[in-house]
């Protein structure tokens, strides 16, 4: 029943007071971008959702364009910005995806949204993931968030999947605040945020 319907009630009585209250960080936030980063200010990206339906993701822009002066390909550490390096360590970049959750894409816990391309690199067990909607926020990024491996991040999900209820979804809220004023995992050693997933043996995928 909880997550059937009372999840989703759940999310908007935390969610829309919630975006009442940030609605004046994300105003500021958004003039900021805009006057030091130009447009676009919201990053747009299509994200697998429950059960593999595709959506659109909304974040605060972090980095810049893909290319310099000469024409050359950045990577993401350097198209990352310092005042995007400032949004991702207090996960303020991620407060647009508010509007994920009233919309009904996302709800505030669940198993990250990862990108459109892993969805064929899956194991059968880690694609169980899409059982549940994507959150904001989840058991995996309490645990660890990015310093763990893909293998021990989709555990997780598939484990949060199995056991998702209200009470676990108070505690994971609680520890994700604690987890952002600390700052903990928030990228892998070296990488802008991690490494892409590669996926495991071919028989071993999803179709």
């Amino acid at each position: 029943m909880y997550n059937l319907r009372m999840k989703r009630i759940f999310d908007l009585v935390l969610v829309i007071p919630l975006f009442l209250l940030f609605l004046p960080v994300l105003i500021v936030l958004s003039l900021v971008i805009f006057l030091t980063m130009g447009r676009p200010i919201i990053f747009c990206q299509e994200r697998p959702g429950y059960k593999g339906k595709i959506f659109k993701i909304y974040k605060f822009r972090t980095m810049a364009v893909s290319r310099d002066k000469e024409i050359n390909t950045l990577t993401d550490g350097q198209r990352l910005t310092l005042l995007g390096r400032f949004l991702r360590r207090t996960s303020l970049d991620e407060l647009p995806e508010l509007i994920n959750v009233l919309k009904g894409d996302m709800s505030l816990v669940g198993p990250r949204p990862l990108l459109l391309q892993y969805l064929g690199r899956y194991s059968r067990e880690q694609a169980r993931r899409h059982e549940a909607k994507p959150g904001i926020t989840g058991w995996a990024q309490v645990n660890g968030r990015n310093a763990i491996s893909w293998e021990d991040k989709f555990k997780l999900d598939v484990w949060y999947v199995d056991n998702r209820g209200f009470l676990l979804d108070m505690k994971i809220i609680m520890l994700s605040f604690w987890k952002a004023l600390s700052r903990e995992g928030i990228n892998q050693p070296g990488k802008a945020t991690a490494e892409e997933f590669k996926g495991r043996g071919q028989d071993e995928r999803t179709v």
